[in-house]
């Protein structure tokens, strides 16, 4: 008697953006994979957070959504190449036939890809905001109080509930945050570093014993998108100068773009690195993953540094740490 071959299940998550929120899902993938060894799994995602999941061991593939660029081409009256992408794209996502999306993102743009996906089973967040929760024929109630990392991960919990109480081996272990950093990612880090070899050395103190001892760097992200989590540039130079002078250790300053972390180095009486601008975000990942320590306001390198297992101290101002801090043990807020 012939048996036929298990269907593979198609699953889709959509997690558009940003940062900061791709890298709390990545548990949660690699929880799916777990579950569903030999699931087709793809990732919708928009073009600022991309690099995170390029190569990702767990995923199948990767579609890629230029919402706001093409928000900002049609603006400025570019109507033809916009909608050929956005086209391309639409037919791209319904190249397969999804057994589960899953919308970890809960607001309008996600919930409509959702629904444009055609999935068959449609989960998100029994919520209403931006009137999402519409576009699901499957929720579950989004609990707040848990950070994100956590409340990412009751999505797999639900669906494990449903295998035949196999829970337990989906959400087994630690959280993993995967990222495929890649030797071409190593070299650039390495090569970035060995330009500014000379100030990353062990700086002169008046004490013998730990004037030649090798300790690495400290990295400090200094900039985020809104104003109210930033800190004043005179005291991250003041940071940077007694992290060099009282501690011996050399200061790498990250960033989108130099010019800020130009203003705050310009105050500095000691010598600091600049890479604003010149790291991918795999390239990133790597540097701080050779960091002794990332101090950083509350933004998306702060959880880029913890899912490195590299230690953190994140200043926070309105937010809420126990939804958004730096995951894991060893960070201090």
């Amino acid at each position: 008697m012939d048996t036929e071959e298990p269907q593979t299940v198609n699953i889709l998550i959509v997690k558009l953006s940003a940062i900061g929120d791709v890298i709390h899902t990545l548990p949660s993938l690699a929880a799916l994979r777990r579950c569903h060894p030999d699931a087709d799994i793809t990732w919708v995602v928009e073009e600022a957070a991309a690099d995170l999941l390029a190569g990702h061991p767990d995923l199948n593939r990767v579609i890629v959504s230029g919402r706001k660029r093409w928000i900002q081409q049609l603006r400025r009256g570019k109507i033809a190449a916009p909608l050929r992408e956005m086209l391309s794209f639409f037919r791209e996502l319904r190249r397969r036939p999804y057994d589960l999306v899953i919308d970890f993102h809960g607001l309008f743009k996600s919930a409509a890809i959702v629904f444009l996906s055609g999935g068959k089973r449609k989960l998100g967040y029994d919520s209403l905001q931006e009137l999402s929760g519409l576009f699901y024929n499957e929720k579950i109630p989004e609990d707040l109080g848990k950070h994100a990392v956590d409340r990412y991960l009751d999505f797999v919990r639900y669906l494990a509930q449903s295998r035949d109480g196999r829970n337990e081996a989906c959400l087994k272990g630690t959280p993993a945050f995967t990222i495929a950093i890649g030797e071409e990612d190593q070299r650039r880090v390495a090569a970035l570093l060995a330009e500014h070899a000379e100030l990353l050395l062990p700086a002169k103190t008046d004490r013998p014993d730990e004037a030649e001892r090798e300790r690495g760097f400290v990295a400090v992200n200094p900039v985020a998108f809104w104003e109210t989590k930033l800190w004043e540039d005179e005291k991250f130079a003041e940071l940077g100068d007694r992290l060099r002078e009282e501690l011996g250790i050399g200061v790498v300053l990250t960033g989108g773009e130099a010019g800020p972390l130009e203003r705050i180095r310009g105050r500095m009486r000691t010598k600091a690195v600049n890479l604003g601008g010149r790291t991918t975000l795999r390239e990133l990942a790597c540097l701080y993953r050779q960091a002794s320590l990332l101090v950083t306001t509350d933004s998306g390198p702060m959880h880029l540094a913890a899912a490195m297992g590299t230690p953190v101290v994140a200043l926070f101002g309105p937010t809420d740490p126990a939804r958004t801090g730096p995951y894991g043990p060893g960070h201090r807020v």
